[in-house]
């Protein structure tokens, strides 16, 4: 198992996790509200840890699917 509290995602894989676009990562940084890990910047590429990722991905409350309005 890989030691997720020292792996670091560029913003690609990050964009790529989430299936957002570099605007949507921008957007999220900015929004207090949802607070999503802001990033370590290295030579001017920001770095996300996988720790703290996946630490904002289980304080987000489960989405549901809407029910079926045929049904």
């Amino acid at each position: 198992m890989k030691d997720t509290q020292q792996t670091f995602l560029p913003a690609r894989d990050v964009r790529t996790r989430y299936g957002v676009s570099d605007m949507s990562l921008w957007r999220w940084l900015r929004d207090v509200g949802l607070g999503f890990p802001q990033p370590l910047r290295i030579n001017g590429r920001r770095f996300w840890k996988a720790s703290q990722l996946e630490a904002w991905e289980a304080s987000r409350p489960e989405t549901q699917e809407a029910p079926n309005a045929t049904s």
